[in-house]
């Protein structure tokens, strides 16, 4: 035999041709005439029969011929097998791309087929071994080109070319083509995916998705769609899905334009007020001490009296008069203009307070309390000596039998509320508060053991004479050593008398700066402090927060005398009885004694 044949032949004709597979496989190659072995190669067996004759007519030197020729056949077969590796390393992207179906093709191939042709044409794993047809013989290129043994160039080797045929027995149908993606929404995850019933449909058009579809059933159900049926459903969704887009649009829009709106207004627009002077219902508003407009708006906003802080503190800055509004309680109406509101605030009858001034005495904030609360005169005194024990007062105070006022001292310095339809104690407790958590903010009880006093009633004693003898805060100081040193043992110039005539003032619930001796002399009450040493049973007024201060941060500088020497604001200090006549003669000369 001679090489004929074993070209790799002309191009092969592609799946979607026409006249692809009209014949068979066994019909083209009959047309060919070639022998029936797919790829075009011949196929390598032996045929005894045809070479018993050569043996018979030429004796040994045919049998020589009939062996060399074997010898040739299996060199050929060599060739055929070392070309057939390098082909499939060639052909390794077939390879890669049909090697999912060796498993289900291979065996078949073997089973078959004879094994010539597993050896020269299909090779059990979908991949052609060496040529995909014999030459074509209407082609007088490709038969010399075959004829001589010579190989065209691979057809199927290069990425763009169509793959290669297979036989009938191992095609497959031709995969459908991806969905398109109105199709991709109609997924359906599954009942694990959990999918909401907003989004999963209904009805009995779901109950076809699971089933395969063929090109003519996808076509098909584009009339569906056009009829009304399942793709319907898909638009009912789609359209619900629209619907939902469209309301988080709009609803994000209204956001936009309500924070935009109300970011103008507050920045640009007028400021939300109440018109005309209010309806008629009072209500009391307390103004802190240091309130400036936007804490006085706040409040009053609080309290239902303005509409808005903004209004009122524009109100309150066009107001020429607007910062005379001081710390106080005022009655107010609900409902007021800003405007209104800044004007009543303005007008003295508002004002429903009470002012407690250091070093103002009890009877004196009874009395204001009364007119504030339009009482009988006393009421509030009455109350406070029959009350006091409920008021809040510390367990330290009032521990002296003489104490004339068990609330003395402890009203503390400030404005309180005070309006009218309001009881005493209403008004007492809120000063008797204040000044009991100052007091435990200056721990008195510790300082008074510092400064050698017995107690911290004591050391609000002392504040209170500091601040009824005291004209100023440079005095303060020198004040309390005064008190300090004269209630030494060791004091040989008024031995430890006080000789203050605040207390004999405050017995006496008088102002006079001129006392005879012989009045004071013969007066023996414990609040005289020229007739008993020491300090007087209690405090004889309110003393602010300054007195108490200095009182626990005396002057060390030895002082023992003072005088007023102009009777009204001036004080002078002295150390010995010598320098304190000398400031008496200058006081008696100011009065023009």
């Amino acid at each position: 035999m001679t090489e004929y044949g074993r070209g790799p032949g002309s191009e092969p004709w592609h799946p979607e041709d026409p006249l692809y597979g009209d014949g068979g496989w066994e019909g083209q190659q009959a047309q060919m005439g070639q022998q029936p072995a797919y790829g075009g190669q011949p196929q390598h067996h032996h045929y005894p029969q045809q070479q018993q004759p050569q043996q018979s007519q030429y004796g040994d030197w045919g049998q020589g011929q009939a062996q060399q020729y074997d010898q040739q056949q299996y060199d050929q077969q060599q060739y055929d097998a070392q070309h057939y590796e390098q082909q499939q390393y060639q052909q390794s992207y077939e390879q890669q791309q049909f090697a999912p179906q060796q498993g289900q093709h291979g065996q078949q191939g073997q089973q078959g087929y004879p094994d010539g042709y597993q050896e020269g044409g299909w090779d059990g794993t979908g991949t052609h071994a060496h040529v995909p047809y014999a030459a074509d013989p209407g082609d007088p290129y490709g038969q010399q080109a075959a004829a001589y043994g010579a190989e065209q160039p691979d057809l199927y080797g290069t990425p763009d070319a169509y793959p290669p045929p297979e036989p009938p027995a191992r095609r497959r149908t031709e995969p459908e083509p991806e969905a398109e993606p109105e199709e991709k929404i109609d997924w359906d995850p599954g009942p694990d995916q959990g999918e909401h019933a907003f989004f999963a449909g209904g009805g009995a058009d779901d109950e076809d998705d699971d089933e395969p579809e063929g090109r003519g059933d996808r076509r098909g159900r584009g009339g569906k769609g056009a009829k009304g049926g399942k793709g319907q459903g898909k638009k009912s969704r789609n359209g619900c899905a629209c619907l939902v887009v469209a309301l988080v649009f709009v609803g994000g829009l209204g956001g936009v334009a309500y924070f935009g709106y109300n970011f103008y207004q507050n920045r640009y627009g007028t400021a939300p007020d109440y018109a005309g002077d209010g309806s008629g219902q009072n209500v009391s508003v307390q103004v802190p001490e240091g309130s400036g407009g936007a804490v006085i708006g706040r409040l009053l906003k609080d309290a239902g009296v303005v509409k808005s802080v903004d209004a009122f503190v524009s109100a309150f800055t066009s107001n020429p008069e607007g910062n005379k509004i001081q710390a106080g309680a005022y009655i107010l109406e609900k409902e007021m203009s800003a405007e209104s509101a800044v004007e009543m605030m303005l007008d003295p009858d508002s004002q429903a307070n009470v002012m407690v001034k250091p070093g103002q005495r009890n009877i004196q904030v009874y009395k204001v309390i009364d007119e504030k609360l339009d009482l009988t005169a006393g009421t509030t005194r009455k109350i406070a000596e029959k009350q006091f024990e409920k008021l809040g007062l510390p367990e330290w105070a009032n521990d002296g039998e003489d104490i004339k006022d068990p609330l003395e001292g402890f009203l503390f310095p400030g404005t309180y509320a005070a309006a009218k339809g309001m009881k005493p104690e209403a008004v007492l407790k809120p000063m008797v508060a204040e000044a009991t958590e100052v007091y435990e903010k200056y721990d008195l009880e510790e300082k008074a053991e510092a400064l050698k006093l017995d107690g911290p009633l004591q050391v609000v004693t002392v504040a209170s004479l500091v601040q009824a003898e005291g004209k100023t805060l440079e005095d303060y100081r020198k004040m309390a050593e005064v008190v300090y040193n004269r209630l030494k043992p060791t004091n040989t110039e008024t031995y430890q008398l006080l000789q203050f005539d605040s207390t004999f003032n405050y017995l006496r619930n008088e102002s006079n700066i001129q006392i005879s001796e012989s009045e004071i002399n013969s007066n023996k009450d414990p609040y005289n402090t020229y007739t008993n040493k020491g300090l007087p049973p209690g405090p004889i007024g309110n003393p602010g927060e300054d007195a108490l201060k200095a009182t626990l941060n005396p002057t060390k500088s030895g002082w023992i005398y003072f005088v007023a020497t102009d009777g009204v604001s001036k004080t002078e200090f002295a150390r010995t009885a010598a320098e304190f006549q000398k400031l008496k003669d200058k006081f008696n000369a100011s009065r023009g004694n």
